[in-house]
């Protein structure tokens, strides 16, 4: 009896009639979603599935990528599913600082493009992202971390690509990647954190093996090359580490 009511877990009730069989599907498969990035433990993997998921879910959508702006000012594209239009895209919204993806990430707007080719919002990266061959574009907020912030971007080479239900699909699915995605930002960055310190560490163990210093004369060392040369403390450490030298 226990397993029969297990099994039943999770079933319509008895007065379901089964109008809302789309929902269900779409609950389901945002369930898979969820359950499959939180299992995943490499961030570059995790993004890989927003992006991928997102393609296949969200209507309209033909390819796919995250954007990122770092700092307000630089965006790359990660993660793309498709072809290499959403790099071209990010590439060209860097170079004239604007589009759809910019906006959706500073502004924390649903951004939906229904024809390239007579858009007037943004005029240059219009234009040229039409000569690309983007016709349709939908754009989430993802997440903002002080200056940084993420952007999901769904592209079609066809106008009209993305309505409604398009939009709705897609900002349900954001919640959901907007989690997944700031865990594995988190996890990145402190991947970073960890491997800078090791370096520096190494860096200063080269040191004070050659010139028979202390650790705090080793790290002295390191901060004034990097104030000297105006170069990231990280940088100095690991030029020294791989190639031996300090600095000029």
């Amino acid at each position: 009896m226990a397993r029969e009511l297990q099994n039943r877990r999770g079933e319509p009730s008895a007065q379901n009639e089964g109008l809302a069989v789309e929902h269900d599907r779409l609950a389901q498969d945002l369930s898979v979603f969820a359950r499959r990035v939180e299992a995943e433990r490499i961030p570059g993997l995790v993004l890989d599935d927003i992006v991928r998921a997102a393609v296949e879910l969200i209507p309209g959508a033909e390819e796919g990528s995250i954007s990122v702006v770092t700092g307000k000012r630089e965006v790359t594209s990660r993660h793309p599913q498709g072809g290499g239009l959403p790099a071209q895209v990010d590439a060209l919204q860097m170079e004239t600082g604007q589009g759809p993806c910019l906006d959706a990430a500073y502004r924390h707007q649903t951004v939906r493009v229904a024809d390239m080719t007579v858009e007037d919002r943004w005029p240059e990266f219009a234009c040229r992202a039409a000569a690309l061959g983007v016709m349709s574009m939908l754009c989430f907020q993802l997440y903002v971390e002080r200056d940084d912030l993420g952007a999901l971007n769904l592209y079609s080479r066809t106008p009209g690509s993305f309505d409604d239900e398009s939009e709705h699909v897609g900002l349900l699915f954001a919640s959901h990647a907007a989690i997944a995605f700031a865990d594995a930002e988190k996890v990145r960055n402190l991947t970073i954190a960890v491997h800078r310190r090791d370096l520096i560490g190494q860096a200063k163990g080269i040191l004070m093996e050659r010139f028979k210093i202390t650790p705090d004369q080793a790290f002295s060392i390191l901060v004034s090359v990097s104030q000297r040369t105006n170069r990231k403390l990280f940088d100095v450490a690991e030029e020294l580490t791989v190639t031996g030298r300090i600095g000029p």
